[in-house]
């Protein structure tokens, strides 16, 4: 009996301190997750490119600085599980390719457009076995958009009578208007479908899988080129399989750049988490400013910079990167990172004439301009701090 009185004494002293701790514990807790709760999450899907840069440098350095934001990123291994993540409605944010971002807004238009993530920012690559026609000049900055590469693909296609597929990031890319441009101006024709008769074959061709896609057709002695955005044309230049034929900034020349991919956030982001996602913004502007500053600087601005891509991204050699970076040839760029709508409109229109944008879309509605960043916003940004 005695033994089962001080059991009992045991139990209830144990209730008791359990029953303090509570107390104590409960309120801490409880601040925390209002603490916590404070910050909206910002959930944005990107694919790994030299286009989605700012986003990395921005997650990286700026996202323990951020008062409104917990900001996450998610790699997408496609452009098409990118779409339809994003058009599932479960992900805030997406950085598209502008051709693909009007597509979904057609399909459906839950979004808005809200900045840019570069400008310019694509390359055509050629393997040997086309080079050996073109013979292209051994330094980059001169190879430029002439008849040389186009005469190629031309001259092929009359003597096999198959086109030269070149592979696209997807049909419904920037890089596809590029190309159309390209091409047109040639007097080149491009297809998008294999049972059209064609000088060249677009087909699609995941970006990370592109180097591979360039080797193996040489390896069999045929013809190939991709078109895509960087630093996959410089990763086959670098690695010694392939060659950098030109730089969609000279086939597509616009004011600080053409627009390539754009920042999209849903509606009911903007709606309920609008200062944050103002803020993801600015922080993707001043994390632009970094890279420019650090290609500019080179040595260990540079090298931090490749560090921070090279942990998101390891496919991408250093080698590439900084030859993507190469502040003499400045063939991407990431300034003026506001909406553009008459630089949206020059790749719409062209998208719309080559048949790979099926139908237009309202600019004016697709975009939402509340979320251009003064450049005195971007300087008094709290500074990247090691």
């Amino acid at each position: 009996m005695p033994t089962k009185t001080k059991t009992g004494i045991y139990k209830r002293f144990g209730l008791i301190i359990l029953l303090l701790s509570l107390l104590f514990v409960a309120p801490t807790t409880a601040c925390a997750e209002v603490s916590g709760g404070s910050k909206h999450l910002i959930k944005a899907l990107y694919i790994p490119l030299a286009d989605h840069y700012a986003a990395l440098v921005a997650y990286e350095r700026y996202r323990d600085q951020m008062v409104h934001t917990n900001f996450q990123i998610e790699q997408m291994k496609s452009w098409d599980l990118l779409r339809a993540y994003f058009q599932s409605g479960e992900v805030d944010m997406a950085y598209v390719m502008s051709p693909l971002a009007m597509d979904m807004y057609r399909e459906k238009p839950h979004f808005r457009w809200i900045g840019l993530m570069h400008r310019d920012g694509n390359a055509l690559a050629i393997n040997d076995l086309l080079n050996k026609e073109v013979q292209l000049p051994p330094l980059r900055n001169d190879r430029k958009p002439d008849a040389a590469v186009a005469n190629a693909l031309k001259a092929h296609f009359q003597r096999t009578g198959k086109p030269t597929e070149v592979g696209m990031p997807h049909l419904l890319a920037t890089h596809t208007v590029v190309l159309y441009k390209y091409l047109k101006e040639q007097g080149v024709k491009l297809s998008l479908t294999p049972n059209t008769l064609a000088d060249v074959l677009a087909i699609a061709v995941p970006p990370p899988k592109s180097p591979a896609f360039i080797r193996s057709k040489s390896n069999r002695s045929q013809a190939a080129a991709f078109e895509q955005s960087l630093p996959w044309a410089d990763v086959v230049e670098t690695g010694g399989f392939g060659h950098v034929a030109w730089y969609s900034k000279d086939v597509m020349p616009w004011p600080n750049g053409h627009v390539e991919c754009i920042a999209v956030a849903t509606d009911q982001a903007i709606t309920h988490k609008f200062d944050a996602i103002k803020e993801v913004m600015g922080y993707i502007h001043k994390a632009g400013q970094d890279i420019e500053q650090a290609r500019q600087e080179g040595g260990a601005a540079l090298d931090k910079i490749v560090e921070i891509v090279r942990k998101h991204i390891p496919a991408h050699t250093r080698e590439a990167i900084i030859a993507s970076l190469d502040p003499t040839l400045r063939v991407i760029n990431y300034q003026s990172l506001n909406v553009d709508k008459a630089g949206i409109k020059q790749i719409m229109d062209l998208a719309v004439e080559g048949n790979i944008l099926k139908a237009p879309v309202d600019i004016d509605a697709f975009a939402d301009t509340r979320f251009d960043i003064k450049m005195s916003e971007i300087e008094e940004a709290q500074p990247y701090r090691e």
